[in-house]
């Protein structure tokens, strides 16, 4: 997107080894570690680069460090960036050759002298996901020209690169996610419409869970197959494991005894609850085995034997059972499970193989066209959720995938569970603020004493404080102890500290003075005012703000281009401001707003999320070249260059820690 600065790196073909997205997150891994060591050695890295994903995860620090004691003469030598992207190329090479990528897919190579960098796509993968696509898009109007897409060529790369395919997918996945009146479709679309539908489906994929670390849209329009596939992977997971919460699946509750086991299982991440599900119906086979993964424990296809005999006996083949060789159960299995109904995710070589990605998606499908479970519902009291308890579970949704989308070592599925043993607080907060963890005294998970627990959530209340945050009356083993409320105030804090930090940054028009919210509200008035308009905005809770019409007006304000006002409703029914507030949420991400409300927070007016939406916008304009922001006035500029030197403070948002602990 236009605006930032690239990072430039003097040999060419290291430069040609990475995307600019790429590139910068590595920059901002190599500045983080020379402010925590004041320096960086070649010694430093194995322990360092633990964080780095890929490079972390396939290699233990022993084996990192004896590779670079094997490939470098001295490990005191002095890292600058170059060598910093040298050694992680060489270590990403070295942990896929651990691996043994290269038997099992189709891959691409970029050879040096030194390294070889590889990125592998699965054939297998490739096709179980175009048959996907072929199958629940077959009847989109648009679409219909370019399906079906052979899964034994590269058209899926190809189709994929107007951003359209991959819009459509993620509707598919979470209906109404994007408003399809906001992605571009025509035939022939022109570089700028292209690229807004690749900012639309990036945005929307991070807003509704994908993880998207080091992927752009320049990566879309090149069709880099191993990153193309990677999202689809995603997305499409998203939709297979959409069913497996109580919300959606109540039945679900069959799986428990009462209601502590109950809260358990809703804590659970859906691929856990896929795995409780698949051995409560094994128990009932009394097949003895605890199936604990979607791959080695899979891979004699007894186990899917006994599940599709338990939910459809009217098809069972008892020659599958009895048959000694692995592939020709797993053929029978495939048999059966194509009598029930159920789309062919994969072949019996994949199961047997223990492709994991795969049979996680067959058990997934199988779930959700036959679960087995009792039509009868068990009555407990806390699935009934109150207005209050509804807007926490979206707010919390909101910081999880905002969590999730800066790139954190593990992937959370509930923040209520997954952050409190602390790391991933400190992992955030040096997202946020580089350089602010003092990692000597933090405990990486597994963390087996729980008063180390406390401590990282110690230091995480600490650094709070030391971002001027509401924290009164609070200590870390409050977060420990999972007090839904403390958290959830804490994250808004840490999210708002984030926007505004963002701001601050933009240093040619806060000229480093803090930002508060009230520059906020009267940047957004002023442009609107600017404009030609007549709406205001009193506060971030202003009830005016429900029929959307003011943000339409901003966005309209900051991009004239960017709405159809033929398409904009009045708002005034329930009906019409959905419609408004789908369009305004997509028209946002469209221009590069990295925002994860829902529709809902614009028609209630929830004040935190209307700070969020208004920020994203006023932090996209500012980052555009000044050429391209759009004729400001001297009125508007003013309330830019002017911006506060107080310190963060609530006053138009009135959103404070004890605002959300007396709620």
């Amino acid at each position: 997107m236009a605006g930032y600065v690239g990072v430039f790196v003097s040999d060419p073909w290291l430069q040609s080894q990475f995307t600019q997205v790429e590139l910068r997150r590595l920059k901002s891994h190599f500045n983080a570690m020379k402010r925590e060591n004041g320096g960086l050695m070649l010694a430093d890295l194995p322990s360092k680069m633990a964080r780095i994903k890929h490079v972390g995860e396939n290699l233990t620090e022993q084996e990192r460090e004896s590779f670079l004691r094997d490939s470098y003469k001295s490990l005191e030598e002095d890292v600058d960036f170059e060598l910093f992207l040298q050694v992680y190329l060489k270590i990403q090479a070295h942990a896929a050759a651990r691996m043994g990528n290269t038997a099992k897919s189709s891959s691409a190579f970029v050879k040096s002298a030194t390294s070889t960098l590889l990125h592998t796509i699965s054939e297998s993968e490739k096709a179980s996901y175009v048959a996907h696509i072929n199958s629940y898009l077959a009847d989109d109007e648009f679409l219909k020209k370019y399906l079906p897409i052979d899964p034994l060529t590269n058209d899926l790369f190809e189709v994929s690169k107007d951003g359209v395919l991959i819009c459509k997918l993620i509707n598919v996945a979470v209906p109404g996610t994007i408003d399809e009146r906001a992605i571009n479709m025509k035939r022939m679309l022109n570089p700028w419409e292209r690229n807004e539908n690749h900012t639309l489906c990036l945005n929307s994929a991070k807003a509704i869970g994908c993880t998207l670390v080091n992927i752009g849209t320049q990566d879309f329009i090149e069709g880099r197959r191993h990153l193309v596939l990677g999202v689809i992977s995603q997305i499409i997971k998203i939709q297979l494991l959409a069913d497996l919460n109580l919300k959606k699946t109540p039945q679900l509750l069959e799986l428990v005894d009462d209601n502590k086991d109950a809260e358990e299982l809703m804590s659970l991440p859906p691929e856990k609850i896929l795995l409780r599900w698949m051995n409560f119906q094994l128990k009932k086979a009394k097949y003895e085995k605890i199936v604990t993964n979607f791959s080695s424990d899979i891979k004699d296809a007894e186990a899917y034997a006994h599940l599709l005999n338990v939910l459809a006996p009217e098809y069972i083949n008892p020659t599958t059972l009895t048959v000694k060789d692995h592939l020709e159960r797993a053929k029978f299995v495939l048999e059966h499970a194509g009598r029930m109904g159920c789309k062919r995710y994969l072949t019996a070589k994949d199961i047997v193989e223990g492709s994991p990605n795969l049979n996680l998606a067959f058990v997934a499908h199988i779930f959700q066209l036959r679960n087995g479970l009792s039509t009868q519902t068990k009555q407990i009291s806390f699935l009934e959720i109150s207005p209050d308890e509804a807007q926490m579970s979206r707010e919390e949704r909101a910081f999880r995938f905002w969590i999730n989308s800066l790139g954190n070592s593990s992937y959370i599925d509930n923040v209520f569970e997954d952050l409190r043993n602390g790391w991933l607080l400190l992992e955030t907060l040096d997202k946020v603020s580089p350089g602010i963890v003092n990692w000597k005294i933090a405990t990486k998970p597994p963390i087996k004493m729980p008063f180390r627990k406390v401590e990282n959530c110690n230091q995480v209340v600490k650094i709070g404080k030391q971002l001027k945050f509401s924290l009164v009356n609070i200590a870390g083993n409050d977060i420990v102890q999972g007090n839904k409320k403390l958290i959830l105030a804490y994250l808004w804090q840490l999210m708002r500290c984030n926007m505004l930090q963002l701001l601050k940054n933009l240093r040619f028009h806060s000229n480093g003075k803090e930002i508060t919210d009230a520059d906020i509200l009267e940047w957004s008035n002023s442009k609107v005012r600017n404009s030609g308009s007549k709406s205001r905005m009193t506060s971030f809770k202003d009830k005016s703000l429900s029929d959307g019409i003011f943000f339409l007006e901003l966005l309209s304000a900051v991009h004239p281009r960017a709405v159809n006002w033929s398409l904009v409703t009045k708002g005034e029914t329930e009906e019409q401001k959905k419609m408004n507030a789908t369009y305004i949420i997509s028209i946002a991400r469209k221009l590069g707003c990295s925002i994860f409300l829902l529709p809902e927070d614009l028609i209630e007016v929830n004040q935190k999320m209307m700070l969020t939406l208004t920020a994203s916008i006023m932090y996209w304009h500012l980052k555009q070249p000044m050429e391209d922001q759009i004729s400001i006035s001297d009125s508007d500029s003013s309330s830019v260059d002017t911006i506060s030197t107080s310190t963060l403070d609530d006053t138009a948002s009135e959103c404070s820690m004890d605002d959300n602990s007396n709620r």
